[in-house]
Parts: structure tokens; C-alpha cells; sequence
């Protein structure tokens, strides 16, 4: 039997659990139709769930259709629920996304579309609510090709030349197959379903039951069955409790069998599986074995956790979305919060979204969490198993921390007969690209059992940053250095030497702090669009309007969290009711109030006696404590950055002759030092060695080429302006005198050369010591000038101009700074030294004049050419 295993997702109030209902009552699963107003829906059967009318835990059903056994995941729709919503997609075959036809694609929408992407899923969509009027289908169905793919294909249409048409355009291969026959056979457009390069449309209205039954049979015939290896795997997804307090681990079986009294292994327990059962609503079916591609709820184990993968399978990522609210637990009085501490821990493992925190100075419990809908879920469920009414304080931001520029961190600890030493990089990476560990060290320096303990270190706690004790996020920190003692080191010794290089490591570097952000879509009557406007700018949010129809005005953009949390109550106000605001977690951006919210909150990393920031040393016996700041003076191996630094020194000194010359670097003499130095740490068996040569990846013959450009990108010259003012013997003269006078005599002789080349020119002079100074850019003539911010030179604007727009312009600099013609060259970009650019000039200006000189015909002018003909007459007559 044909068996799939599919979700159901959709923005809060869209139909859903409706839609669920028809699909149960449609398969003959349920007798009566249940309605989530009426409280008897089949798959809500929490009874704050029927008491809210939302989903808040996933759950399934399962039924048969032609022939084909469905499980079906119901997942939550309010975003506050997220993150239960994307556990589930780690186990979907395919997935039913459910849009309310008279809302049309909202906030939330997008997010679960990108979600879907990014695991991968083959989508079926049923717009819902068709009956309701104000629907329109033809827009709906332009809607969903402009705010999700274009590649959402009406399904519910007769087989017809236009559909197969639209077919055609999705793929490649549906084209040849219309192309060939002007018909695309079942099997092509399952393939093209499964492969996300359709995504088949369905209309109806789940509540009175319009368009279901087409739309479980479309769902039959088009979704194909996974194919599953012999070996045992099996992706955990949830973590639950029955009635009687029983553990309750659910998974689907991605391979082989699992039988009762089996044993489970990971890589720290092992365990024997008491019971299988098959959920389908709140009853259960006990079972002695299950198969690959089922979905079963197993006891007996108590280590397992959402997303571990058992057998052939691998964990999964950490999900995308993460709480952004934090809210202190307050406890009965006279209740020791020690003792409730464990018991929370229990609502943790069941939902690893929900943090729970214990703050030893302030000796309180914080819950961190996705909203505020949450706390009423977790206060109910608290009294309900435990007995004990809790309440919550009014709550705050979950900030986290990043850095801004690359250090070393280095960690030290030698107390008596222990030792260990840990020298990490951290380097600053992507907005919401999380933390990244590598391994960068080579093993003739740390047996490689030390560096793998390292990195478990590493990944074992949440690191705090140094500026509010918040976590970080979106670095990579890589070990790059470390040493072991032959007797007196053991494994312990290595986790006080890491965590103490990541503190010490931090308190060296420019950190950030971050704060969470909205996504949001607010829709406003258009005479209220102003006062909406001027909200949301004081909010420190960004905000455009993405369409309009005379009456309402829908405004998109993105603000932080902590000024928006309580806008929905404010837009209801002054819209009486009308107002709608959708919003959806982003992601962490730099803080607007960084400075205020870091006194606030009064963090002192020096006093955080879990988290030091120094290390352990050893003398005459006895260990002693050395302060972050002082930890490189007495470390006892050489800084990696430093090392770094001083090899590629002596490789540019190599070539200085030919930079004093003002002579570019040989592109292979580039490549050896980008070899030599930046993959120099990778070892024997490193990649760099079957790299490409710098010639054959990026560069082409060196010479300015401008005019030799075979596409038609627009060209653009970029001119380090001191630089070049140095480099000039005559500018040079000039500038000891009058600074001013030299930089106005090469913006002359550039803007000259601009009307003869005709491609863009910006001159870049350094502002990087003015307290307090922004790019600012001016039109010079026919040319650019560009003054870089307080703290930015020259090189790091140009740097950031050409890693921006290489693929975009044809780029060249002018610089004889050697370091930054190879950090050029390493972006693709031409070159020019001072000489050059000083000889392009000179050229073009004689090429200027040849032609000028070219174009004037000399002519004498005789004064009797313009005598007239009869005085001429007579003067040949008598001369």
C-alpha cells in the first residue's frame, strides 16, 4: 500500500484544522464533521486548544484514500507555536499549505513558504474559503505566483492546452515532453512535484466541504511514495507525555524495521523500546512492528530529543526560528524554586524552544520564549501536571551578541598537575547564520583526540558575550592552535581552556549587540496611513507600501521586536477594529538603543565567576590568575595572528622591489602567497592543493583592458586618492605645501580623462579620523568623490565597492598599495599602479590631441578669391 506521510500548515485562521475535518469525515476516518467553533474538532484534543480555537501541539491522523494510507500532521498556525510547526517538517513527504482565500498570502505565509524551501518539500496548496464573498480566484491566483512562485499551477481546470502550456514553462523537461507529444503524461508531473519545480493549486471551501474530495484524490494521484534503504534509520520529532506521565518519543522510520523489545543506540545511550503505538487523534494503537516510512510513538526511552537521528540517520540543524522573549517564572510564595527547576525541565525536552533559565545571582527562573501566547499554554500545563500556579512577570527582549572584526582568543589553564592551552579564532559571519565550529589546527602541534574535545567543548554550553551576558551567534570560531601535557592534562583541563579562550577572545574584539526583528504587513484604511507611517519610523522601523486599491493601504517592512510587540493593540485603536497587522520574526540585527540597553541591563563580565574572562598559570608550584588583557604575555605558544601576519609580510617584502617600480605582483607569485599563507593551516590532505591556479580561476592577461571589454558591463574606475597623490612626484610636491591644491589638480586631470574614456570614476579619500563622520559622496564635475565614514580607510571602501559589484561592473582600481592590489586581484578586479593610471592619462590625452590636430585642414586664404569676376578680368588683362 502506497503510504505517505504529509503536513498540513497555514497562517493562523486560515481553515486548517477545517480542512483537516473535511479530509477525516471525506475518508470515512470520522462519522461527524466537527467544527474547531463548536470544540469538537477531531485533532484539537487539548482543552485549551478548543477553548482558544487554534492548534498549539502537532498531532496526526491517519487515513486511507484510493487505496493509499495517509498520515496526517496537523501543525500549529500562530507563529508563536513556530517552531513545534517546524520539528514536524523534518519527517513530511509532502506538505498541504492552506491559504485563506479572502486574506490572500499573509505574513506568516511567506515565512512557512521559505521554511518549505529551505527543507526541501513539494508543496500542494488549497486556497480555503472560496465561498466567502470578495473572492476572487484569477487574482488570488496571480497573488500566489508574485508573493510565492510563479510556478503555482491551477490544478483544478480541465486538462486543456492552456494548462499543459503552463505546465511547460515550469521545466525543462515538462517543455521537451509539450513540445514532442502537446501533452505531458502523470508520471512527468509527479517528477516535477516532487522536485519543487511544480506546485499544483486547489480552490474550494473546507467547510462546506467544496473542492476536498478532488483535491485528497489530486493528492493520491500525483504524490509519489519514497523509496527506503533495508538498514534501520529513524528521525525523531517530538517529545511528548500521555495521561499517565509516560515519555512519550515520537518518530518516523526513514529505513528498515522496528520491532518491540528492540535496542536504540546513540552515541551517549542505549535504550530498549517498551511499546509502539500509532496515534490517530487521542486514541492509539499498539503495534509489535512498524516500517520504514511510518509515523509511531515509542516508550521506554528517556534520552531521545527532537531532531536526533537514530541508526543510518543524522541529526538535524538547529530550526530557524528561535524565542525572542524572556519572562521570569514567579512562583507561589514559600515555594523553593530548586525544586520546581526540575519538573520545568520536563516542558524543555518536550519543546526545545521554550529555555528555560535559572540566574544564580538573581536566584530566579526565566522563560524564554517565541510570545506571549506562549505563557498562558505554559502557566495552564504548569498547574495542570504539577499542581502549582505560577504567574509571569511582564518580560523582555532575549538579546543576543556578534562581533565585528577577527581576534584570537586565548584560554590557559595550569593549575597543579593539570594543563591545557587553547588559542581560537573568532571571525565575525552572516546575520542568522549561527555559530560555526571548525577545526583549522594542525596535528603535529595537538593529537587530533584533543582537538575533537575541543570542538565538543565548544558546542556543549551557550557562550555569553561581554557586553549583556546574552549569547552569540553568527561566528565562526575555529581552533587553531593548542597544547597538551604528556602525564598531567586531562579532559576537563581542555574545557576550562576553551571557554576561557572564547571569554578572552570576546573582550578583545568590537562587539555587537543584537536584538530581534519583526517582519510585518500592515493593513490600514488609506486616510490612516500617515499616522501608521509616523508610528512605525518611531518604532525605528522601516517601512513601503506594497499596494493600494483606493481604500486600504498595505505597508510592509520590518522593525524591532521590542518596540512593535504591543503595536497590534494600538492599530485595532485608531482603526476601530479595522486594522490588521501581521508580523513574523526575521532575525537578529544591530541594536537601535545598544548603549542604553547595555546600562540597563548592567552586565560586568569581569564579576561573571561562571564565565571568566582570564586564565590559570603556573609557578613554583602553585597556579596563579592572569587577567584577560595580560594572557598573551604569558602564554606559551606563539599567536597564530601573528604568525599570520609576519608570513605575509615577508612574502610582500619579497616583492618589494617590484612594488617600488610600481610593477604589479606576478599572478602566480600571488597565488603562491595566497598559498603559502591563507590555506597554509589546512594540512597535508587540505583542498588547495587541487585548486585551480589564480590564473585559471579568476584572472585574465594582465593590462587595462577597459576598452577591450567583450560584454557590455558598465565600466567603473575606482582611484585611491592619497594614494595616488603620494605616488605622483608632482602631486607629492604639491601636497607639502597645499593639500588642497593637490587633490583639485588630480580631480582636473580625471575629470579629463573621464570625458575621453567615458566610464565612471570615484576618487576615495580617507575621512576614517573624523569623530563622528559619514560616507559622504559629491559630484565633482563630471566625476565622484567619495570621503569614507570614522573608521573606515580608503582600502576597506573600495574593498567593500568591488566585493559588491565585480559580478555586477567591469571594476578596475588604481592603487600601488601592494597588500590591496593582492587582495584585489583576489576579487577578479584589473589594476592599475599610480604609474599606469599616470600613463593612461598621458596617453589619452595625446591620443586626444592627434585626433583633434587630425580633423583641422590647413587652407590659405587669398584676398583675390574673393574679388569679383570682372575686376579679375581686368587684372589678368593689364597686370
Amino acid at each position: 500500500m502506497k503510504k505517505l506521510v504529509i503536513g498540513i500548515l497555514a497562517h493562523v485562521d486560515a481553515g486548517k484544522t477545517t480542512l483537516s475535518e473535511s479530509m477525516l469525515y471525506l475518508s470515512g476516518k470520522i462519522r461527524k464533521l466537527g467544527r474547531v467553533d463548536n470544540q469538537d474538532a477531531y485533532l484539537d484534543t487539548y482543552d485549551l486548544e478548543r477553548a482558544r480555537g487554534i492548534t498549539i501541539f502537532s498531532k496526526q491522523a491517519m487515513f486511507e484514500v484510493a487505496g493509499a494510507q495517509i498520515t496526517l500532521l496537523d501543525t500549529p498556525g500562530h507563529v508563536d507555536f513556530s517552531a513545534e510547526m517546524e520539528r514536524t517538517l523534518q519527517v513530511l513527504d509532502y506538505a498541504i499549505l492552506v491559504i485563506n482565500g479572502a486574506d490572500g498570502v499573509q505574513g506568516h505565509t511567506r515565512t512557512l513558504w521559505r521554511l518549505l524551501a529551505t527543507y526541501q518539500i513539494p508543496v500542494f496548496l488549497f486556497v480555503n474559503k472560496m465561498d466567502q464573498q470578495g473572492t476572487d480566484k484569477e487574482k488570488l491566483i496571480e497573488e500566489l505566483k508574485k508573493c510565492l512562485d510563479d510556478r503555482c499551477i491551477e490544478f483544478g481546470q480541465e486538462r486543456t492546452a492552456d494548462f499543459y502550456d503552463q505546465l511547460a514553462m515550469c521545466d525543462e523537461a515538462l517543455m521537451e515532453a509539450y513540445l514532442e507529444t502537446e501533452h505531458i503524461d502523470t508520471l512527468k508531473i509527479m517528477k516535477g512535484i516532487k522536485e519543487r519545480k511544480v506546485f499544483p493549486c486547489f480552490f474550494g471551501s473546507a467547510l462546506k466541504l467544496e473542492g476536498v474530495e478532488n483535491f485528497m484524490q489530486s493528492i493520491v494521484k500525483y504524490a509519489s511514495m519514497p523509496s527506503y534503504p533495508e538498514a534501520f534509520g529513524a528521525k525523531i520529532f517530538k517529545i511528548a507525555r500521555d495521561e499517565q506521565g509516560n515519555r512519550l518519543t515520537y518518530m518516523k522510520l526513514t529505513g528498515g524495521r522496528l520491532k518491540v523489545r528492540d535496542t536504540l543506540i546513540n552515541h551517549t545511550w542505549e535504550e530498549k523500546v517498551n511499546q509502539i503505538r500509532l496515534y490517530s487523534g487521542q486514541k492509539f494503537e499498539a503495534v509489535n512492528e512498524v516500517e520504514a516510512g511510518s509515523i509511531c510513538a515509542v516508550t521506554g526511552l528517556t534520552q531521545t530529543s527532537p531532531g536526533e537521528g537514530l541508526g543510518i540517520e543524522s541529526a538535524s540543524s538547529a530550526p530557524v526560528l528561535a524565542p525572542v522573549l524572556a519572562y521570569q517564572i514567579m512562583l507561589p510564595e514559600g515555594y523553593d524554586p530548586r525544586l520546581m527547576l526540575p519538573k520545568l525541565r520536563q516542558f524543555e525536552e518536550e519543546d526545545p524552544q521554550l529555555h528555560i533559565v535559572w540566574d544564580e545571582q538573581l536566584q530566579e527562573i526565566q522563560a524564554q520564549i517565541m510570545g506571549e501566547v506562549q505563557i498562558e499554554i505554559l502557566q495552564t500545563l504548569i498547574e495542570s501536571r504539577f499542581g502549582v500556579h505560577v504567574t509571569f512577570d511582564s518580560g523582555r527582549i532575549v538579546y543576543k551578541e556578534t562581533i565585528a572584526n577577527t581576534v584570537e582568543g586565548v584560554g590557559h589553564f595550569e593549575p597543579l598537575r593539570h594543563y591545557a592551552e587553547v588559542h581560537l579564532l573568532l571571525e565575525p559571519g552572516q546575520r542568522g547564520s549561527g555559530l560555526r565550529f571548525a577545526l583549522g589546527c594542525s596535528e603535529d602541534v595537538l593529537e587530533k583526540n584533543w582537538q575533537r574535545l575541543v570542538l565538543s567543548h565548544l558546542e556543549e554550553k551557550v557562550h555569553k558575550g561581554v557586553l549583556t551576558g546574552s549569547a552569540i551567534t553568527d561566528m565562526k570560531i575555529t581552533l587553531v592552535s593548542g597544547r597538551a601535557h604528556k602525564k598531567h592534562t586531562e579532559g576537563g583541563d581542555f574545557r576550562e581552556a576553551t571557554f576561557r579562550a572564547v571569554r578572552q577572545g570576546l573582550k578583545q574584539a568590537e562587539s555587537v549587540l543584537l536584538e530581534p526583528y519583526y517582519t510585518f504587513q500592515l493593513e490600514v484604511p488609506e486616510k490612516m496611513v500617515g499616522r501608521a507611517m509616523t508610528d512605525i519610523e518611531k518604532m525605528y522601523g522601516t517601512c513601503e507600501i506594497s499596494q493600494t486599491d483606493g481604500e486600504w493601504v498595505t505597508l510592509v517592512g520590518s522593525a524591532p521586536v521590542v518596540t512593535m510587540r504591543n503595536y497590534q493593540k494600538e492599530v485595532v485603536a485608531y482603526t476601530k477594529g479595522h486594522g490588521r497587522l501581521f508580523c513574523t520574526l526575521k532575525g537578529y540585527e544591530p541594536c537601535h538603543n545598544a548603549e542604553e540597553v547595555i546600562e540597563n541591563i548592567g552586565y560586568d563580565s569581569e564579576r561573571d565567576i561562571e564565565n571568566p574572562t582570564g586564565s590559570v598559570f603556573c609557578t613554583q608550584g602553585s597556579g596563579f590568575l592572569v587577567t584577560w588583557d595580560e594572557v598573551k604575555d604569558y602564554m606559551h605558544l606563539e599567536s597564530y595572528l601573528q604568525q599570520e601576519k609576519e608570513t605575509l609580510s615577508k612574502e610582500i617584502a619579497k616583492h618589494q622591489d617590484l612594488l617600488t617600480e610600481e610593477k604589479w605582483i606576478g599572478l602566480e607569485e600571488i597565488d603562491q602567497i595566497m598559498n603559502r599563507t591563507f590555506y597554509a593551516n589546512q594540512g597535508e590532505k587540505s583542498a588547495w592543493k587541487k585548486r585551480k591556479t589564480a590564473r585559471e580561476s579568476y584572472y585574465e592577461p594582465v593590462g587595462y583592458t577597459m576598452k577591450q571589454n567583450q560584454d557590455k558591463k558598465e565600466e567603473y574606475l575606482l582611484v585611491d586618492g592619497y594614494n595616488i597623490i603620494f605616488a605622483w612626484p608632482e602631486l607629492k610636491e604639491l601636497a607639502n605645501e597645499n593639500m588642497d591644491g593637490a587633490r583639485i589638480k588630480l580631480l582636473e586631470s580625471l575629470c579629463n580623462y573621464q570625458g575621453i574614456r567615458k566610464c565612471q570614476i570615484i576618487v576615495v579619500f580617507d575621512a576614517y579620523r573624523v569623530q563622528g563622520h559619514r560616507v559622504e559622496m559629491l559630484e565633482y564635475h563630471n566625476i565622484y568623490m567619495v570621503y569614507t565614514k570614522e573608521a573606515q580607510t580608503a582600502d576597506h571602501y573600495i574593498e567593500k565597492f568591488v566585493h559588491d559589484h565585480k559580478t555586477k561592473y567591469h571594476v578596475t582600481v588604481a592603487t600601488s598599495d601592494g597588500l590591496e592590489q593582492i587582495i584585489i586581484r583576489g576579487q577578479g578586479c584589473a589594476l592599475l599602479s599610480a604609474r599606469e593610471l599616470k600613463e593612461e592619462i598621458e596617453s589619452a590625452n595625446e591620443k586626444m590631441m592627434q585626433a583633434y590636430q587630425e580633423k583641422q585642414v590647413v587652407e590659405r586664404n587669398y584676398l583675390v578669391d574673393a574679388l569679383p569676376p570682372e575686376i579679375k578680368q581686368q587684372i589678368e588683362k593689364h597686370p
